[in-house]
């Protein structure tokens, strides 16, 4: 079966649920030698989307799904911008059961600037993903600074809601 690593919003399982429907089930997976950063920029200037950069010697924690079909992988790609904001590639993730192969999203080049900040919305999408993740690394997201109060017309356009988890 196909597996999917999930390091940003997509940690919490409703919002994957909402997005592709049921998966097989999800467990934590550690992807090593890379480390979470912020700089994915989004379509509102100023607010970040998370993405994943080689670091040797750090990780990422996050959620492993084993989805229930291949098609489940291709139904997230518009979400995540695939392929034109996020290229999909196949990672090995660390999981309690071994290593599994899975398909990551990674920043598309030419998409990632600095100084940039995520929505709160969408840093509560991440800190859902806490069965997934260890007490540690869980309480660094939650001191991640976040932009709070945006409005509900800035919020559809960085795809988040406070009314639904997709």
């Amino acid at each position: 079966m196909p597996y999917y690593f999930a390091y940003g919003s997509n940690m919490n399982v409703a919002r994957v649920a909402a997005r592709i429907g049921a998966t097989r089930r999800a467990l934590a997976g550690v992807l090593r030698d890379y480390r979470l950063t912020f700089d994915k920029a989004s379509r509102v200037p100023g607010i970040a989307h998370a993405n994943v950069v080689v670091t040797p010697g750090s990780r990422v924690e996050g959620a492993l799904f084993e989805l229930m079909s291949p098609a489940q992988i291709e139904a997230m790609d518009p979400f995540e911008g695939h392929p034109h904001e996020y290229l999909r590639r196949r990672l090995p993730i660390h999981t309690a059961e071994g290593l599994r192969d899975a398909w990551v999203y990674l920043a598309a080049p030419g998409t990632t600037a600095e100084r940039l900040r995520p929505a709160r919305e969408y840093l509560e999408h991440l800190l859902a993903g806490e069965p997934f993740l260890s007490p540690d690394y869980h309480a660094e997201l939650a001191r991640v600074e976040a932009v709070a109060d945006l409005d509900e017309m800035t919020l559809a356009q960085l795809g988040l809601s406070r009314h639904s988890p997709r």
